[in-house]
Formats: C-alpha cells, structure tokens, sequence
C-alpha cells in the first residue's frame, strides 16, 4: 500500500502498535532524510559523517533546508551541489518564499535545474527571527502555493510541500489550513511531508481529511527521534504539535542520562513507524538533526539496512544452498 493509503489497520495503543519489537518490516519500506547545512567547518565534518553512514541505507532522496529569511541559502547551494557530485543520492533543495524576489528565487531554481536537481521542496517559510509575523516580499511568491506553481513555469520539477497534521499555527482554522494543502498540490505539489508528530492517530485523522478533501498526492510523516525531551517540547510548542502525555513519562528522570535517552528515543521512534505502516504507510522522512547513529539504529530495526554483496537476510545455510 501506498504512503497515505486507507488506514486498516490500526491496533493502537497509546500511540503504539502491538508487534513484536524484533520482527523487522516488509521489504516495501522506503525512507528519506533531512538536513540543514553546516555553519562551521566542525559542523560540516559531523554532516557529511551523517551523510555517509545514512548513504548505505539508499534512501529515496535526502532534502536540505532553507534557513529564515534565506539566511542559509548560498550554504544549501552548496550542500545541494556537493551531494549531487559526490554521492548517488537524489537530493532535494529547500525553498522558501521569504525575503527574496520572484527573479531571485527563479535564478537558484535555474541553477538546480542546470545542475540536474530535480527535488524541489517548496515552502512559504519562517519569517525572520526579529519579525513576529510573516509579511510576502512585495516583488516576491506569496505564498507557497504561488512558489510551486512559479517553479512549475520554469521546469516540471518533483515538488514536495509541507503539510500540518494538527494544523498550521497561523491558519484561520483547520479547514482553511487544509484548502491551502490542496492549493498547493493543484499548483503541482507532487507529495507533501508532514510536520512532526508524536500519536499516530493524529496523522490518521488528518489522512482521512486530506482524502476527503479530494488531495490524493502522498502525505508522507515527518519522523523526529526525540533525544532532548525539553527541547522538543519547545519545538512543539513554536509548530503547533502536541506531545502526548505518555512520551513525558517516558524521558521522566533521564535528563542526566544521554545514552538511555538515545536507547528510549529509538524505540519510540521504531514504534510509531511500525504503527504508521500497520495503517498502510511505507515512506517516512526522518529529520536528522545531521545525527547519523540513531536514524540508523531505527531504520535497522524497521528492516531497512545497507545493501551487501551478500544477502544476510537469509540464513547461512540458505546462503550456502543459493550459493
């Protein structure tokens, strides 16, 4: 089944699936990665560390982000470009509407285009740290809908956009939250991301709106491994996500303790994608955080692994019989 198909299957519990931990997932399952571009030269060593490690698991595409205000623009350029030159990966650049001309914006879409990138991800974007609310540059995209269909002028683009299961902080309302989701993908919005989320039947929930609304691209969920309870509570709070009362619970009495938060954030991240897919998911994009070790640790778990001249999969002696 496809990413966002009909939820069937959803034995939950507190947000969790009723699987046994060591039971991998069917093959069918595809991932994907986000990562923002380095500020210092440590940073870069420690992405493209990331990027390395997290190449062997042959995701569908990895994406970079954009910072406010363009402020990382000519730094995702370039993290853009050296993925495309140096690793077989399909990469997908950020773009954003703020602070920046529609002249502006269409020559770095040329420039992707020029050099082969494909993979756009299409956003309004944040507005500046020093502004408190977002205001459309007066030469530039509007909106993100605007963006997609300006970008679809200048080449037939793959465009994913963002998508808010438990609504934009800015919409009017819910409603009209999901008729800018539709504006977007009728501007030609191929696929959407979600925001990050925690209980998987709010994305349920949003799916069955999304599908009624008559959107039928894929939603893919947005999957954040939380590390930093307190941090993420934040990040919550700024988006609009809830975090659910038992993920508390979980992280209680471990701020002193890094590696078991680790432990505890790979085993609730593992669990939501197991009860996603129980539902019909078969994609997720994972924000990294440019952290390698405990995406991969979750993607081993789900059955995603690296691809070996022979298939460990298989029982030696199966291995020895094929042979």
């Amino acid at each position: 089944m496809s990413v966002g198909g009909s939820p069937t299957a959803r034995s939950l519990h507190r947000g969790m699936v009723d699987l046994p931990i060591a039971s991998p997932l069917p093959h069918d399952v595809r991932v994907s990665f986000e990562f923002f571009p380095p500020r210092s030269e440590a940073m870069e060593k420690q992405l493209w560390t990331c990027i390395e490690r997290l190449t062997t698991l042959e995701p569908a595409f990895v994406s970079v982000t954009y910072g406010a205000a363009g402020s990382t623009r000519e730094r995702t350029h370039s993290t853009v470009m050296r993925i495309r030159r140096e690793t077989g990966l399909e990469p997908a650049a950020h773009l954003t509407c703020v602070d920046a001309t529609r002249d502006e914006i269409d020559a770095v879409a040329r420039r992707y285009q020029e050099a082969g990138i494909r993979h756009i991800v299409a956003l309004r974007g944040d507005p500046p740290e020093d502004a408190d609310r977002y205001v459309p540059h007066p030469g530039g995209y509007a909106f993100a809908a605007d963006l997609v269909a300006g970008l679809k002028r200048i080449a037939n683009f793959d465009i994913s956009v963002a998508a808010y299961p438990e609504t934009h902080p800015e919409a009017a309302s819910a409603a009209a939250d999901l008729d800018n989701l539709k504006r977007k993908v009728d501007a030609g919005a191929s696929a959407a991301i979600t925001q990050f989320f925690f209980d998987v039947d709010v994305y349920f929930r949003f799916l069955d709106r999304v599908r009624a609304a008559g959107i039928n691209v894929p939603i893919i969920p947005g999957i954040l491994p939380v590390t930093n309870f307190a941090q993420v509570v934040r990040f919550a709070g700024l988006c609009g996500a809830s975090v659910p009362s038992w993920m508390a619970d979980l992280f209680e009495g471990l701020d002193g303790h890094p590696d078991t938060r680790r432990l505890v954030a790979a085993s609730v991240a593992a669990e939501q994608c197991r009860a996603l897919h129980a539902g019909g998911v078969d994609q997720f994009h994972f924000y990294t955080l440019n952290r390698a070790d405990l995406v991969f640790a979750i993607c081993h778990v789900l059955g995603v692994r690296p691809w070996q001249a022979v298939d460990t999969r298989l029982p030696a002696a199966l291995r020895a019989r094929e042979a």
